[in-house]
């Protein structure tokens, strides 16, 4: 693009005019700035970008792209078990169940344990079985608002939220950050200056800065959102992860928090089972939408799931999850020591910041010259990219030398970095 200057020249405009112009597109995510170097147009195709790498090119790579939990012989005897299990005795409802009750969580012991192990008491809220957390994050949004609302978010977060706002017709804004989360006074200025429909918000560990918002954070978001009438939508994918959070905003204001979390994440990725909790007002709106563009959850994915909730392997595999992450990021400071490294409490992956976006492009492309994928920030943007540069790194989905090999290459890159500066 041109310079501002240049082009109010060129449109015999006032250099405020061009300046504001230019706000405006870099806040709707069409262009970017880059000190020292310009300002530039982004692709076309840049909101349905994925931060990982492709199935091709992760053959070729060691893939710390993509989030996955750490899977060794217990997921694969576990699984073998239960479906033993099922051969041997086939339930007649998983075979021809083709309607499922809307409020199945409300009858259903094994959901009930599951999501009070989140922090949930589903007093006055209806519960939707979906096929993961995805199901359950475009039913949400669909719940939530209309074409043309606007809904707010942090202004960085899930890669996925920027295309189905688009699809859905539905308005975007990202919502200033600190090291605490959603800052509740910038949320508080939206608001005030056009009417806001919800907030998305990725309060444990899940965001890619790898925050977890406090108790009185939150209590102060609920605040605002209770002032100007605001729906809130709560993703808690990583379930019940994290040691001793703080309680679920859905716990703290039930009456207007979509809630929704899976088994995906923490225990299993082919297990596609998750749990969308609404209030009990929203609860027809919810399962109609959820019909329409899921029909139902997959009657074999939520039989495996309940019965390792109730049986408690689920709780097994938890453990496991959660002491080899532990151990995993324990790893990953000890080789990044003197760095800027960021993790939250049993997190699936690591936040390396980088000074700006240029730096941040230029280490993804030299950490995946020595065959480690990793994750831009840029992709996880919520209007300008260059507000947070960084690089977030997954530490599960790989065994633990592959792990440990790929966060060696990492560093050997990022040390190279600060001697050639």
């Amino acid at each position: 693009m041109p310079t501002q200057r240049q082009l109010a020249f060129d449109l015999s405009l006032s250099v405020q005019t061009v300046s504001r112009a230019y706000d405006k597109l870099v806040e709707a995510g069409k262009i970017v700035g880059e000190v020292g170097r310009g300002t530039f147009v982004r692709a076309a195709s840049d909101d349905i970008s994925m931060p990982f790498v492709s199935r091709k090119a992760a053959g070729r790579l060691l893939d710390m792209s993509i989030l996955k939990p750490v899977l060794d012989h217990a997921h694969e005897e576990a699984m073998q078990k239960t479906l033993r299990a099922l051969a041997r005795s086939l339930p007649r409802a998983m075979m021809g169940g083709f309607r499922q009750d809307l409020r199945a969580g409300d009858s259903s012991s094994a959901v009930r344990r599951w999501l009070s192990l989140c922090g949930l008491d589903l007093q006055g809220m209806a519960v939707i079985p979906t096929n993961g957390s995805t199901s359950a994050m475009t039913v949400a949004m669909m719940t939530a608002a209309q074409p043309g609302d606007l809904i707010v978010s942090e202004d960085i977060g899930h890669h996925t939220l920027r295309p189905l706002a688009r699809f859905l017709g539905v308005r975007l804004q990202g919502v200033t950050v600190d090291a605490g989360g959603i800052c509740p006074e910038a949320l508080e200025r939206v608001c005030a200056k056009e009417p806001v429909k919800a907030v998305y918000l990725i309060p444990n560990g899940a965001n890619p800065l790898a925050f977890t918002m406090t108790e009185s954070r939150r209590a102060a978001v609920i605040e605002v959102a209770r002032r100007h009438d605001l729906l809130i939508i709560e993703n808690q994918s990583w379930g019940p992860l994290q040691d001793a959070p703080p309680p679920p905003m859905a716990a703290m204001a039930p009456e207007r928090v979509l809630y929704f979390t899976s088994l995906t994440k923490c225990l299993m990725p082919g297990l596609r089972v998750g749990y969308l909790v609404v209030p009990d007002h929203l609860g027809a709106s919810a399962g109609n939408r959820h019909m329409v563009t899921n029909w139902m959850a997959t009657n074999m994915m939520t039989e495996i799931a309940g019965r390792w909730i109730e049986e408690g392997t689920a709780q097994t595999l938890l453990n496991r999850q959660q002491l080899a992450l532990r151990d995993r990021a324990d790893f990953a400071a000890n080789v990044f020591r003197g760095l800027d490294m960021r993790t939250s409490p049993n997190g699936l992956h690591l936040w390396l910041p980088c000074h700006d976006t240029y730096e941040e492009a230029e280490l993804v492309k030299s950490i995946r010259e020595s065959g480690v994928a990793v994750a831009n920030g840029a992709s996880f943007a919520i209007g300008p990219p260059d507000r947070h540069p960084g690089l977030r790194v997954s530490i599960g989905g790989q065994s633990f030398p592959e792990f440990a090999r790929g966060i060696r290459m990492i560093d050997a890159r990022l040390r190279n970095r600060g001697r050639t500066e």
